[in-house]
């Protein structure tokens, strides 16, 4: 059923998503990774605004990618219910409950591909972007083994200038890993080498979009 409400919404959303967002897409190499995601994969993207995995839901067209999602979201009857049916991982950030982890580990290991903004909030007003990264997404990506598929948005949602994507070159996170280091440190060096990837990807975005 999940994916069915993904291809239901997809096509009945595309005219409306095209007004939007008249997303434009970009490569860090086109003969790595495009659109089409192929096997399980952990997509980690920057955080702009609540509507960011709604637009994924179109660059990634071709495949069901169940994003983490803030428990907020879910508090909206009609929205809680929709995101439930496509798929939204659940997340309560205010809990000491990571069961969002297990769900999306079982996802990854049985084939599926799984949506993270590790920055967990959007940045308040003044505040560096991105945000550090929480270590939730290095250990998913750690444990699952899976190729990492960074992209980056600029954000620019239902305004005169149209919304850019950048997809990045996949990794995995054990290639970021240093040898025998404790379980601790490893977590928060992948971490912050993930977001340095981010950091990159806007940059280079950031010189397409003038060229």
């Amino acid at each position: 059923m999940i994916r069915f409400w993904n291809w239901f919404v997809k096509i009945t959303g595309w005219p409306a998503q095209a007004l939007c967002f008249r997303m434009k897409v970009y490569y860090e190499d086109r003969s790595v990774q495009d659109r089409h995601i192929r096997g399980p994969a952990l997509v980690i993207s920057n955080h702009t605004s609540i509507v960011d995995y709604m637009l994924y839901l179109f660059v990634f067209f071709t495949r069901t990618v169940r994003f983490q999602m803030a428990e907020v979201l879910f508090r909206k009857k009609f929205l809680g219910w929709l995101l439930r049916r496509l798929g939204g991982i659940y997340v309560d950030r205010n809990a000491k409950d990571f069961g969002f982890l297990t769900e999306s580990l079982e996802i990854l290991e049985n084939g599926g591909a799984v949506g993270m903004f590790p920055e967990s909030r959007l940045p308040l007003p003044g505040e560096a972007r991105p945000l550090e990264f929480k270590v939730s997404a290095a250990w998913l990506a750690l444990a699952a083994g899976v190729p990492v598929i960074p992209v980056v948005t600029n954000g620019s949602y239902c305004k005169r200038a149209r919304a850019r994507v950048l997809i990045g070159k996949p990794f995995y996170a054990a290639d970021l890993a240093p040898e025998g280091g404790e379980e601790k440190e490893t977590l928060q060096l992948v971490s912050e080498r993930m977001r340095q990837i981010i950091i990159d990807l806007e940059n280079l975005l950031d010189e397409q979009t003038k060229t």
